[in-house]
């Protein structure tokens, strides 16, 4: 299960806000990169994604990545367990 911290909250909606302004059925999709979650935009889900609620936003996630997802420096995503 993920969590995601206020900071990553924002970030992420951040991100969402900025897709779209330029196209209003933008949907993102986060994407493992080592302890990081890339945002990237997606027009559908990946074959193992799940979909996760973060605040009014739905974003996708490759099934399996778990743990506390925590926002930093320039707004880079990084999960951590539990």
């Amino acid at each position: 299960m993920l969590t995601f911290t206020d900071r990553a909250a924002d970030a992420i909606t951040t991100f969402h806000a900025a897709a779209a302004r330029w196209d209003p059925s933008a949907r993102l999709r986060l994407v493992r990169h080592g302890a990081e979650l890339r945002p990237m935009f997606a027009d559908g889900a990946g074959d193992d994604d799940v979909e996760v609620a973060v605040g009014s936003i739905t974003v996708w996630v490759p099934a399996g990545v778990d743990g506390r997802v925590d926002a930093g420096e320039h707004n880079v995503l990084t999960v951590s367990a539990g």
